[in-house]
């Protein structure tokens, strides 16, 4: 485990809370390993803590009654799983699975809730983060719609990497597959031609991505568009 693993600031969340505030959630929060495939929640639980994780990608699905799934977002270490706590729905009918290994750190449910109900700057970071979390599943809708399968998989990949350390994501096309929705022989040929631009080197479960600036001239809007949301909702108040 990296020195990141262990220090809540790596969290952008946990480290843009008010000093008093970190001061105090930091002799209540837990390290906890978040290995690959492992379920936080399902839809309609009411589990007891949030999650803040410090490395790797957690993805959040929707799955239909026939049992297709598709992710309409993605958490890392900008952010927290379970927005729900604080915005009054107490469940969610998304469900969240480490598609990265993770390290992290959780809360007990009630001291996230306390917290953001005593009002001033936490209540409004927190607003501003699950803010920004829905403008990437609004913009993770229209991705999908409306452009191509090579611009949701160059934005996939860039918010990916923004999350991750380093330029390497542990996938396979398969997993990559389930995740936009689209069938596996379709993300084949995609991450081939992406290969062949020099954009990306794909061995089995592992892509390493060699030019970003291309990826990012690659990628449709949607990538930029959630992305300066972040940075406007949440760098500010990090720097504040």
């Amino acid at each position: 485990m990296t020195a990141a693993a262990f220090d809540p600031r790596e969290n952008h969340l946990l480290a843009a809370l008010p000093d008093a505030t970190r001061h105090r959630w930091s002799r209540q929060l837990e390290s906890v390993e978040l290995p690959l495939g492992h379920v936080l929640y399902e839809s309609g639980d009411t589990r007891s803590h949030a999650y803040f994780p410090t490395t790797g990608i957690v993805s959040l699905l929707y799955k239909t009654a026939e049992g297709a799934s598709a992710e309409i977002a993605v958490v890392g270490n900008e952010g927290m799983l379970r927005i729900s706590l604080f915005m009054g729905g107490g469940t969610t009918l998304s469900r969240a699975v480490v598609q990265s290994a993770s390290q992290g750190f959780r809360l007990k449910a009630l001291t996230v809730k306390d917290e953001f109900n005593g009002g001033g700057p936490v209540m409004h970071l927190l607003l501003r983060y699950a803010q920004a979390l829905i403008t990437q599943v609004e913009q993770t809708a229209v991705c999908n719609r409306l452009h191509s399968l090579d611009q949701q998989l160059c934005r996939w990949l860039l918010m990916s990497l923004d999350r991750l350390q380093g330029n390497d994501v542990m996938m396979t096309q398969e997993r990559i597959a389930d995740l936009l929705g689209v069938r596996r022989v379709s993300v084949t040929k995609v991450a081939l031609e992406l290969q062949e631009a020099g954009l990306i080197r794909y061995r089995r479960g592992h892509i390493s991505v060699l030019d970003r600036h291309g990826l990012e001239r690659r990628a449709c809007e949607c990538y930029k568009v959630v992305k300066k949301e972040y940075d406007r909702l949440l760098t500010d108040a990090l720097a504040a």
